[in-house]
């Protein structure tokens, strides 16, 4: 008769973070699924190869499940569950791209837009201070875009970046500066449901994206040594056209002029100068989740990258407290489930610091989480 394995015996169950393009390397090395808490993990030793996939937030609750008489609450997740019928791919989705500037400076760096769903923010102004001049962000009569407005652009992005490749390769016409998406590709590619309110949303984030822009302020040096002051302003999208059916208002398809600072970023020069962005993107739900996201692909990239808690939030336009932004910043960092980094917290000689690293990356000691 078989007995129970004594838990003193017990192998050691650890559990993994690991993507759906991850899930043939976690099996290939022994991982298992778990069913319950939905998540892969492996019994005894962590093989090299998935060390830097180990789950810490899921480990802390298994421990405290283990030792508690009643477990301990699931950190609050940052992601959203993806909409019903989202692997079916009705036509062709391009990868998804972000724009990324090769200089200093980048769209990437600051928020150019509202991190919160709430605070409209009609007239406002937010300046953001950097060593060479500053940038400003004005938001129009509608509010400020927010970051899920600005998922619209990144459509534009990326089938403007698709089109550049073909033209390149010489197997298209070198794409123009208007945009015609149907609704339904619109929310199909930004992961959302294909309900009558998402579809009426779209109208109303096209008129804060036009009405928001962004200026941006230089101060260089001319031939002559003088110092010289550049100022360029766009909007987050030039004009805008929708089309919708009469008897429910619901809008049909959109035409969007590209603005110039997107086109030139995209279109000139012999590669596209973006970022890849995984799709998992779109199913952040914080918008602070988003900032950090776009900001560690930037920055850290494959590798790992470390910012100040004070200067993330100078340059995320957070009307909040910098209390506040901590407490928001800290749960992201706890629950760690942003696709492709890891997140930790470590101090630093000015306050503390979050430490972005690339899963992929070779493995590094992180410290906080």
């Amino acid at each position: 008769m078989n007995h129970p394995e004594p838990r003193a015996h017990r192998r050691t169950r650890t559990y993994l973070k690991i993507d759906f393009d991850k899930k043939d390397l976690a099996k290939c090395h022994g991982a298992r699924w778990d069913a319950e808490r939905k998540c892969w993990y492996v019994l005894g030793p962590v093989p090299v190869a998935l060390m830097n996939y180990i789950n810490l937030t899921v480990n802390a609750m298994a421990a405290a499940s283990e030792n508690c008489a009643v477990a301990t609450p699931a950190t609050a997740s940052s992601m959203r569950p993806p909409p019903s019928g989202d692997e079916q791919l009705d036509f062709f989705v391009p990868s998804l791209y972000d724009v990324a500037a090769k200089d200093d400076r980048s769209i990437m760096d600051v928020a150019v837009f509202r991190l919160s769903k709430r605070e409209k923010r009609a007239g406002e102004v937010i300046r953001y201070e950097l060593p060479d001049g500053y940038v400003e962000v004005k938001a129009g009569p509608h509010g400020m875009a927010s970051v899920w407005d600005y998922d619209i652009v990144l459509m534009i992005v990326s089938h403007l970046t698709e089109a550049t490749n073909r033209y390149q390769a010489r197997l298209g016409p070198k794409p123009g500066r208007v945009f015609r998406p149907h609704i339904s590709e619109i929310l199909k590619f930004c992961r959302k449901g294909d309900g009558g309110r998402q579809a009426i949303e779209v109208e109303a984030s096209l008129a804060r994206l036009k009405g928001t822009t962004i200026k941006n302020v230089r101060i260089r040096a001319n031939q002559a040594g003088r110092p010289v002051r550049e100022v360029n302003a766009e909007g987050l999208i030039g004009d805008y056209s929708v089309v919708s059916y009469q008897d429910n208002g619901r809008v049909a398809s959109v035409e969007i002029q590209i603005p110039g600072w997107l086109y030139r970023e995209v279109t000139e020069g012999k590669k596209p100068d973006v970022l890849t962005v995984h799709p998992d993107y779109f199913l952040i739900e914080p918008g602070i989740g988003r900032f950090l996201y776009r900001l560690a692909r930037r920055a850290a990239g494959r590798n790992e990258a470390k910012w100040a808690f004070q200067t993330l939030y100078e340059r995320s336009g957070s009307a909040g407290t910098f209390k506040e932004f901590c407490r928001m910043l800290r749960k992201i960092i706890l629950a760690n489930d942003l696709p492709e980094y890891d997140l930790g917290e470590e101090a630093g000689q000015g306050g503390p610091l979050i430490v972005m690293r690339y899963r992929d990356a070779p493995a590094l000691a992180m410290s906080g989480v």
